[in-house]
């Protein structure tokens, strides 16, 4: 491939990456190598996300974020993922509490792994902090650790 071609398709693929990022609030690492090294593939896989999620439809775009916090959370995705989507929601004016409650949903139907997985993206995102009990105890953790 010339040269000259290399630096249109890095330009045109930054371009989409920087597009990415405005319409989404985020992009993955993953978005960023895909990028780089197979951009008709990143491409290819964005449209499906946005014909699922980005584009506006019958659901908003604050239900779809919460949706995909409680998807991530049961699919027990990276807590920078989850972040990534936590605070997104939050940019749209979700509340703190309605996204706690969106996570607990995994709680019946994921376990109590998962749901402290997403707890504790949540909890490390809108800086929440909890209860110490004032007789001794073992240390419990995260669930994450």
């Amino acid at each position: 491939m010339a040269i000259d071609s290399v630096k249109e398709q890095n330009a045109e693929a930054q371009t989409y990456i920087d597009d990415m990022a405005q319409k989404r609030g985020y992009v993955l690492d993953y978005h960023k190598v895909m990028a780089m090294h197979d951009f008709p593939v990143l491409q290819a896989a964005n449209h499906l996300v946005s014909a699922a999620y980005l584009d506006q439809r019958t659901l908003d775009r604050k239900t779809k974020e919460l949706i995909f916090i409680v998807s991530l959370t049961v699919m027990r995705a990276s807590k920078s993922h989850i972040q990534s989507h936590i605070r997104v929601a939050l940019d749209l004016g979700v509340s703190p509490a309605e996204i706690l409650e969106a996570i607990e949903i995994s709680l019946p139907e994921a376990g109590i792994v998962a749901f402290q997985a997403g707890l504790e993206a949540w909890r490390e995102t809108v800086g929440a902090d909890g209860l110490e009990p004032t007789v001794l105890v073992h240390e419990g953790g995260n669930g994450a650790d």
